[in-house]
């Protein structure tokens, strides 16, 4: 890379600004699965390595000079004091459990195609094509400023098969401030001659220099986190598999991969691994590949036996409904995955979904879990998702499948800053300018008004963007 002139990150990047920071206003965040905590008119203490230190009730800037910072013994010079105006609010910042970075440039190009058909016709020629940097760093670029304007602060990426394209996104990642789990794809047979690992060794050697080069850059893993990433049972051969899942033991890193996302897709995972367990769920519980530490994207399709099995193992789920919707996937159960005691979290899935938003992926998985409750003779009521709750799969669920509950999701005393502030428009009779998709008149409830902003909300509301402190996006 460094003969093609590109930036890369150095590990002092990853350090959050020097200076001490407290917000004022209101703070809402996930208090269960069900409740959203709201605490108005207060401070919110996050020191310069962008822990949160401090939460004050009933601090306005005023009390906040002259009582919460000598309390943190902070000299105000040195302290920087963000007030949110009115109609703003700070919220946990997004997170991405599922989307392919390499796939952005089509988001919304998947015509009528079905997964399989979609992947030859639209994906494969694509990621095959960052293998050309210059391309690769306007996609991965772009790709990054757009998730962090929608107030995405962590992601699980995908990129491609390609090492030095891999090794670039993380790069960018780092330099960008967003945090993020960078998968090299792994896939040996399946797709196109131009595009595969020629042996399991060579997708494992490249797996492991894409490894090593994050935990070069961010050795802590303070910001970025390598994950393995089988592409799906499919593309994987047994013995790539086998050494894939090895790999995981060895390392204890994270895993990425795709489960009954297409009953054509489980059809064919039964023909190529007939040896290798009685289901979808079972082929990588064989290969060492279901542990507590997998994300596994769609499940849309799982059977009881299944869910059972990703219960024991402790793995997770990425609902990702805007793709499912898109590509006629199917439509995920979410709350029987819930009630399996699953962890589930929210994916945008780009390119199969067609936008960056995890809050347009929050609104359609209100939207999914009502067409289950409208398939007659197999669903319930309870099956339909609330606002509350897909909030809290966006937040502190995606945590969870990530691995990261005990530093992103919420806005409590030892949890990073990694967050947003938001801002819903006020409506003015005398004002002719739009400002955004959300009008608040006055009189709703803040309950209403979160409710207005999940189904109306875009990226013109989301203001400002943290993670670890580090202001990385700010709206103009």
């Amino acid at each position: 890379m460094g003969d093609i002139g590109f930036p890369t990150a150095a590990v002092s990047e990853t350090r959050p600004p020097a200076k001490n920071k407290i917000f004022l206003g209101t703070f809402i965040h996930s208090k269960t699965l069900s409740e959203l905590e709201y605490l108005h008119n207060a401070a919110v203490a996050v020191d310069s390595l962008g822990t949160i230190v401090a939460v004050s009730p009933d601090t306005d800037i005023a009390k906040a000079k002259s009582t919460l910072l000598p309390q943190l013994n902070w000299p105000s010079d040195d302290t920087d004091m963000v007030v949110a105006k009115a109609g703003q609010f700070f919220f946990p910042g997004f997170i991405d459990t599922h989307l392919h970075a390499s796939q952005y440039p089509n988001v919304g190009l998947f015509g009528n195609s079905t997964l399989l058909d979609w992947l030859n016709t639209y994906t494969f020629p694509l990621e095959a094509s960052l293998s050309s940097l210059p391309k690769a760093q306007k996609v991965y670029s772009r790709v990054i400023r757009k998730t962090l304007s929608h107030g995405t602060t962590t992601a699980a990426y995908y990129a491609t098969i390609d090492v030095p394209a891999t090794n670039l996104l993380a790069d960018l990642c780092l330099s960008s401030g967003q945090r993020a789990l960078i998968g090299r794809v792994c896939m040996d047979q399946l797709g196109p001659s131009y595009y595969l690992d020629e042996s399991p060794a060579e997708s494992l050697a490249k797996t492991k220099q894409c490894i090593d080069h994050v935990l070069s850059k961010d050795p802590k893993m303070e910001l970025i986190t390598p994950i393995i990433t089988p592409r799906f049972a499919p593309a994987c051969s047994a013995p790539l598999m086998k050494e894939l899942g090895q790999l995981a033991k060895e390392t204890d890193l994270p895993v990425q991969t795709h489960i009954s996302e297409n009953k054509n897709e489980i059809a064919l995972v039964a023909s190529l691994f007939p040896d290798a367990g009685d289901s979808y769920a079972e082929v990588y519980d064989t290969f060492g590949l279901l542990t507590p530490r997998t994300i596994l994207a769609h499940a849309v399709h799982l059977t009881e036996k299944e869910a059972d099995l990703v219960t024991e193992r402790k793995s997770k789920v990425s609902h990702c409904p805007c793709s499912n919707s898109a590509i006629t996937s199917g439509a995920a159960r979410v709350r029987w995955l819930l009630d399996k005691g699953i962890e589930v979290g929210l994916g945008t899935d780009m390119s199969g979904g067609y936008s960056p938003s995890v809050l347009e992926a929050a609104r359609h998985a209100v939207l999914v879990s009502r067409h289950i409750c409208m398939d007659e003779g197999k669903s319930e009521e309870r099956d339909k998702l609330s606002v509350e709750e897909v909030l809290y799969l966006a937040t502190r669920g995606g945590a969870k499948v990530v691995g990261m509950e005990d530093k992103i999701g919420g806005l409590e005393v030892g949890m990073e800053w990694d967050a947003q502030l938001v801002g819903l428009h006020e409506v003015d009779e005398e004002e002719e300018e739009e400002e955004g998709n959300v009008d608040v008149f006055g009189w709703e409830s803040w309950e209403e008004k979160i409710a207005k902003w999940v189904y109306n909300g875009d990226d013109r509301n989301t203001k400002k963007v943290w993670v670890r402190g580090r202001l990385v996006h700010e709206r103009k």
